[in-house]
């Protein structure tokens, strides 16, 4: 893979978008509110789509929240605001986000409006009737069907209240994956445009070795990331899977409501040398880290419609970092890591059924070189500059 330093988001498209952005600015270009729940840090699509949008001509307002162990903001082509709340989780928080947003939404001048999930929708199609705007949905996931709602059936009938009365009246709605968008029409009898959570073309290389990430020189490094590290994700079994594999360590990057359980039962046996968790950390220093792995894990488990068809973001990293990818077989994972010959997959959840496969991989140099080498193609075919021009269809009406 011909490389380069990386330098902060993606170097001649953010150089670009910076410099569109502010002669839009000075021009005065159709005023955007893009909002998500989140905290922005760490959100690539959200990212992506404001850079395109910026590119584009339009002026650019991300909103989102910030908590207590956000980091920083970073500079970006485009303005952002993060509102601060009082409630960071529970019912309370959704509540508080949705009426603090509202108000936000009714009072900026504004000309299109961006909902990101299910979860920003309801106050952005109120202010969108009021002042009589379009708006575009995102959604990121099949939302009604995350494992926190499935477990609560109660909320669960709420959130789906809420898509069933104001899905079926847009215009304009976009999803991540094929999969997702079938699931959408069957619901609904709309079918959303698919454009794909995958990273920009660029080039990477290693500006940080292992050495200095503080990891092992002498071992195999595994590699599980992203921000939603949460239960039934495979992470649990992985950990117990790394104390049957031989010189290997696994290094998971990124957060979720499973870490704490990691920790623990890495502690209960002894894994401290075999485990390595390192927090969320900015997308250019996450990447360093993959890009020192030797293997890059996706193990969602098929225990809910919305894993079932998740295309995560991940997987995307891992190809743009040329890492051979094992992952659990689930049909839009399945579908890249085959269409690329870049991967394998667990038969099953067992750890001793893990390890074996990461195990005879990881023996296999032959197929390793192989995988690594096909990513390079993949890398070229899966890259964001393809799929805004998705995008670009469904915003160039509102330019």
């Amino acid at each position: 893979m011909p490389v380069e330093a990386i330098k902060p988001h993606y170097s001649g498209y953010n150089n670009k978008a910076k410099k569109l952005h502010q002669t839009k600015v000075n021009n005065s270009g159709k005023k955007v509110i893009v909002s998500v729940i989140n905290d922005l840090v760490t959100d690539q699509r959200v990212h992506k789509v404001c850079t395109s949008l910026t590119v584009m001509g339009f002026d650019v307002l991300l909103v989102g929240r910030v908590q207590k162990k956000s980091p920083p903001m970073d500079k970006r082509s485009y303005r952002s605001h993060r509102m601060k709340l009082f409630f960071e989780s529970g019912p309370w928080f959704y509540a508080e986000y949705n009426i603090r947003l509202f108000l936000l939404l009714f009072l900026r001048n504004k000309e299109l409006l961006v909902s990101n999930d299910l979860d920003t929708l309801l106050p952005n199609y109120l202010i969108s009737k009021i002042w009589n705007l379009p708006l575009v949905y995102d959604s990121h996931e099949y939302f009604t069907e995350v494992p926190e709602l499935v477990s609560r059936p109660s909320v669960q009938r709420i959130w789906k209240r809420i898509e069933q009365s104001i899905f079926p009246k847009l215009k304009h709605v976009i999803t991540v994956n094929d999969s997702i968008a079938s699931l959408f029409e069957k619901d609904y009898g709309k079918r959303p445009e698919v454009v794909r959570n995958i990273p920009p073309g660029r080039k990477l290389s290693k500006s940080l070795d292992r050495k200095a990430l503080k990891l092992p020189e002498d071992k195999k490094i595994l590699i599980l990331q992203g921000s939603g590290i949460n239960m039934d994700r495979g992470s649990e079994e992985l950990v117990e899977a790394i104390s049957l594999i031989e010189d290997a360590v696994l290094l998971i990057v990124g957060d979720g409501d499973v870490i704490p359980i990691l920790k623990q039962t890495i502690q209960l046996r002894s894994l401290e040398d075999k485990v390595i968790i390192k927090p969320r950390q900015p997308y250019e220093k996450m990447m360093q880290y993959t890009l020192n792995a030797d293997l890059g894990l996706t193990l969602d488990k098929d225990s809910n419609l919305n894993y079932r068809f998740s295309l995560p973001n991940k997987l995307f990293d891992y190809i743009h970092a040329g890492l051979p990818i094992i992952a659990s077989r689930l049909p839009e994972i399945e579908q890249i890591i085959n269409t690329y010959d870049i991967g394998s997959f667990i038969p099953d959840h067992k750890p001793e059924n893990i390890a074996k496969t990461i195990s005879e991989t990881l023996a296999n140099q032959e197929l390793m070189k192989k995988w690594k080498k096909n990513t390079t193609f993949a890398a070229q075919q899966l890259s964001w500059e393809n799929e805004e021009n998705i995008l670009k269809e469904v915003y160039t009406q509102y330019a």
